[in-house]
């Protein structure tokens, strides 16, 4: 018989947020425990009966990311086999969303081996945020929801005491994205030109098109790692006459050097989300964490009665 219980439970990845999660559902967080043996070896442990329930695995698969995925597989095969309803997966932030396409020869399609091995291991739903690249849904034949952090994020800028400001993309590949931000608040949009000539997380600012003289900038993006185009950018904006520089992205990855690079530019404030946790520098005292524990809860509570999910990841 199905139980109509929520069952949320949190993988090694987002223990954090899957507590403030199960807190907007008012539920209790699942029993479960994780085992890494000294060969490097995961085990993972259901400590409650999850038998005809719909159950929810969180998970996000960064830091590190392949352990943390391969224990995902392991969550979804362990609650599958104690014979779980359904299993509902939430990644908050799917770490190899740009590997999507082969641009070049002899190389993996990573996203798409990411999308098999999931639903290989029996998920039912995916659910996820801001993916880098949105055509990664078609790679799964399981329904798949990509959610949005716009509404919390510019909810935030629109709290600033600042008003005259626009918003930046910081490459040409964003600027539709940040047209959406740019509706949300309605203000104007300005582009940086980027160039990046190697596989790495090195790129070079050509250009700033658009007027933000006097204006202050609002970097956009849907996440941060190296930190070297959002210092660029932001040094670029100020050279061409912006008042001041804010940043926002929905996924925080802050690899080691970023902190740095945040810390050494104009940037006044950079607004992440916590859909990455684990990160292995401490936060700079610039960057303000924006839960958004209410958007995958309410993801949860409407797919678990049935429910539309328009509302809440419909970009205005």
């Amino acid at each position: 018989m199905s139980s109509d219980r929520i069952m949320v439970f949190s993988g090694s990845g987002s223990r954090k947020l899957t507590g403030s999660i199960c807190d907007y559902l008012q539920t209790e967080q699942g029993k479960s425990e994780v085992l890494h043996f000294s060969e490097g070896n995961t085990f993972v442990r259901i400590n409650e009966n999850v038998r005809g329930c719909h159950v929810y695995i969180v998970q996000s698969i960064v830091y590190p990311a392949n352990d943390n995925l391969v224990e995902l597989l392991f969550w979804i095969d362990a609650f599958k086999r104690a014979s779980a309803e359904s299993v509902t997966v939430l990644i908050p932030f799917f770490s190899y969303s740009k590997g999507d396409k082969k641009d070049e020869p002899r190389v993996s399609i990573r996203a798409r081996i990411c999308a098999d091995t999931i639903e290989v291991a029996g998920a039912d739903r995916i659910v996820t945020m801001d993916l880098h690249s949105p055509q990664i849904q078609g790679f799964f034949r399981k329904p798949v929801d990509n959610l949005y952090a716009l509404g919390v994020l510019c909810e935030k800028i629109k709290s600033l005491e600042t008003k005259d400001y626009v918003i930046v993309s910081p490459d040409t590949g964003f600027a539709g994205q940040a047209r959406k931000f740019a509706s949300y608040l309605k203000a104007p949009v300005v582009i940086a030109d980027k160039q990046r000539l190697r596989h790495d997380e090195n790129a070079e600012i050509t250009e700033i098109i658009g007027n933000v003289q006097g204006k202050t900038a609002i970097v956009v993006d849907d996440m941060i790692i190296s930190g070297g185009t959002l210092k660029d950018v932001s040094e670029k904006l100020i050279q061409r006459g912006a008042k001041q520089v804010y940043a926002m992205a929905t996924h925080g990855v802050l690899s080691p050097g970023s902190e740095k690079k945040l810390d050494d530019s104009p940037i006044k404030k950079l607004f992440i989300t916590d859909t990455v946790e684990n990160q292995p520098e401490k936060f700079s005292s610039k960057i303000e964490v924006i839960s958004v524990a209410a958007v995958f809860g309410e993801a949860i509570k409407r797919i678990h009665n049935k429910e539309s999910l328009s509302d809440i990841f419909t970009v205005k």
